[in-house]
């Protein structure tokens, strides 16, 4: 047998070999970028919600400044936690997909019985929960590129909470 022979044999063996293993590696790789992009996602949700919670823990909601209601500082922070100021378009939110209506607030004023004089081990505190999710249907969903990979899902409900400088 020559070589001529062998290699006409083998003409057409590399591109089945690709065909075979190209999909598999596609599919890895759109996975991985999708989770990827799912992670991402999340991590933007986390840090709204902290910011948000953070932002809203510098108000005494008991007695709001002048000029302020408790129902407007609660709507600040929820801009807070969509976009990431509280003088912001909420049709430009940090996270696709999230709106207003995702984002609900516990204060001692909205939620006296869980938020406020909490007993501590030193004393009593009051807090502040901004949670994305978990009010209804209001839960934050991820939309996936590529569903046939990594299909869509929703977050469970992501809460942040602290003590309010105002007891």
């Amino acid at each position: 047998m020559d070589n001529k022979s062998k290699i006409s044999r083998q003409k057409g063996a590399a591109a089945i070999e690709l065909a075979v293993i190209l999909l598999p590696l596609l599919i890895l790789c759109f996975g991985i970028t999708e989770l990827g992009r799912a992670l991402y996602y999340y991590n933007g949700l986390d840090k709204a919600t902290r910011g948000a919670v953070r932002y809203l823990s510098t108000f005494d909601m008991s007695a709001p400044p002048v000029g302020e209601t408790a129902a407007s500082i609660r709507t600040k922070a929820q801009l807070m936690a969509v976009c990431g100021s509280v003088s912001c378009n909420p049709a430009m939110p940090l996270v696709p997909g999230l709106a207003v209506a995702n984002v609900s607030i516990c204060d001692p004023v909205a939620c006296p019985a869980t938020h406020k004089n909490i007993l501590t081990g030193q004393g009593s505190v009051s807090l502040v929960t901004v949670t994305v999710g978990g009010t209804g249907n209001a839960t934050y969903s991820f939309t996936s590129i590529v569903p046939w990979v990594i299909p869509d899902f929703s977050y469970a409900p992501m809460s942040s909470t602290m003590a309010s400088q105002y007891f």
